[in-house]
């Protein structure tokens, strides 16, 4: 085919044209991503080998101060006069052995059980055993403390090696001073990052690595530590939580998933094509007051969601203003089940999200639309074209080009959209079992089976879902938007 013939294709025949392509090329892209995977390892084992053979090499011609710095961190860099580096080096070896010695080790060596000693009661009086929530955290915190220490030491022998190579070519070493003036200079960056760097290791990195881990045990209610011990099941949770059957949760978990993906489908792209429809309209000629209506929608945003969904959730309970006012005026015989059958509940969700989602995308269609050229429109009209047609050939793939990377992140944040279920519908009502809901997402089941019912194995095994499942539409999607795709098109 021609790029004259492309050209002139509708744009659902490029559609289906791209997408053959597409799949057409998919065990080619299977094939070149298995061989990248492939040259990543081999190349982390040349770089790997590549370390090795520069420490034997540093530690076979180096000087009495490089071999003494191999056993005993900053000795060279004090022998040297670089009391600072050396000092540092020094202190974070010592606290290094301090830490093992006296507290993590103890946890390293229980890590592969979880602890054998459990709780027991002698003379009425409570004898702790193991810990295994506390083995498995510090445990996962030796071990980094252990990588850290490596990439120390690694940092050690080659500041050793540089400095042997500056001194023999004539050249004089860097000092406390020097070093204390880069940290302020050259260097601030990293005294800027150090801090935050830490914080996010600390509060972000160390409890996802905690939480995987947990998906591997059978820590839950019968097994709470310190009272009980927990330890290694391997993949029996995921079993668990794949298979069908009273005693497993294949079953809920396959329609929780199912709804995830409707509700955030429709979330995302209800509230997107209304949100717009409302911009158009509002910004169209000849409407008058169009900053009042602006701010009677911007005003959803101005109150809170705690506040705004708990009162709707009221307001159509059972009981609640809308059911009591149809009640009275004759309109219904009995209330409406807006939350207790599972239909109704669900588009009662989905129609308060597109209430609450439609002032955002009102306010980033409006400024969108103005920056689109209005000589396109009246070429549009010259050319014949109605109000439907100026929409499908200009201003939606405009949008669409320009918003497509905040519908990726709209559709993945609206799989996690905890605030809008749990506090409309808490996940009821509840008839999937295993603590779920029928207007459950997986992130608000994760909570329900987390808080409510202690079962923390299966809930980390739904958080690695929540995330696989997450990375999969990023990956797949990311590179078919037209915004990364066809970046030069709107150029």
């Amino acid at each position: 085919m021609t790029d004259l013939d492309y050209l002139k294709m509708s744009k659902g025949e490029k559609l289906v044209h791209n997408a053959g392509k597409w799949i057409a090329s998919l065990p080619k892209k299977l094939l070149n991503s298995i061989c990248a995977i492939a040259m990543f390892f081999v190349n982390l084992v040349k770089k790997f080998i590549a370390e090795i053979k520069d420490i034997v090499m540093t530690f076979v011609h180096g000087d009495w101060k490089t071999r003494v710095s191999f056993f005993i961190m900053g000795f060279g860099s004090f022998a040297r006069g670089q009391w600072l580096r050396g000092l540092l080096f020094l202190l974070f070896q010592t606290v290094f052995n301090m830490y093992i010695l006296f507290f993590g080790g103890a946890y390293l060596a229980k890590f592969a059980t979880l602890g054998t000693i459990a709780t027991t009661k002698v003379n009425r009086k409570t004898v702790y055993g193991d810990n295994s929530f506390m083995i498995l955290l510090y445990g996962i915190l030796t071990i980094f403390f252990i990588i850290a220490f490596i990439y120390t030491w690694r940092a050690n022998v080659r500041q050793n090696k540089i400095s042997q190579e500056i001194l023999k070519s004539g050249k004089k070493l860097k000092y406390a001073k020097d070093d204390i003036a880069s940290l302020a200079d050259s260097q601030f960056h990293k005294t800027l990052l150090a801090l935050p760097t830490l914080g996010i290791f600390t509060f972000t990195v160390l409890p996802i690595i905690f939480m995987i881990l947990v998906a591997f045990t059978n820590y839950d209610a019968t097994h709470q530590p310190p009272g009980k011990l927990f330890t290694w099941v391997g993949f029996d949770n995921f079993k668990t939580l794949f298979s069908s059957g009273s005693a497993n949760y294949g079953d809920a978990f396959g329609q929780v998933l199912l709804w995830t993906l409707i509700w955030a489908f429709f979330a995302t792209f209800l509230n997107y094509f209304l949100g717009m429809l409302v911009a158009i309209m509002i910004n169209k000629k000849g409407i008058k007051l169009k900053k009042m209506w602006r701010t009677i929608l911007v005003m959803t945003i101005a109150i809170p969601q705690f506040v705004s969904l708990l009162y709707v959730s009221k307001l159509f309970a059972a009981d609640g203003l809308i059911n009591s006012l149809l009640l009275k005026w004759g309109w219904i015989k009995e209330a409406l089940p807006f939350w207790t059958k599972p239909s109704w509940a669900r588009v009662t969700v989905i129609a308060v999200n597109i209430w609450i989602g439609i002032p955002y995308l009102m306010l980033i269609a409006t400024g969108i639309l103005m920056n689109i050229p209005a000589d396109l429109y009246e070429s549009a009209r010259i050319d014949g074209a109605n109000a439907v047609q100026t929409y499908g050939k200009i201003t939606l793939p405009y949008m669409l080009f320009v918003t497509g990377p905040y519908l990726l992140t709209s559709f993945i944040g609206n799989i996690n959209n905890f605030n809008v279920i749990y506090l409309l519908t808490q996940g009821k009502p509840d008839t999937l079992g295993n603590a779920a809901g029928a207007t459950d997402l997986l992130i608000t089941w994760l909570y329900s089976l987390t808080v409510d019912n202690s079962n923390f194995k299966i809930a980390a095994c739904i958080g690695i879902i929540v995330f696989v499942v997450c990375a999969i539409i990023n990956l797949v999607v990311y590179n078919l938007i037209p915004s990364v795709k066809n970046e030069e098109d709107f150029q």
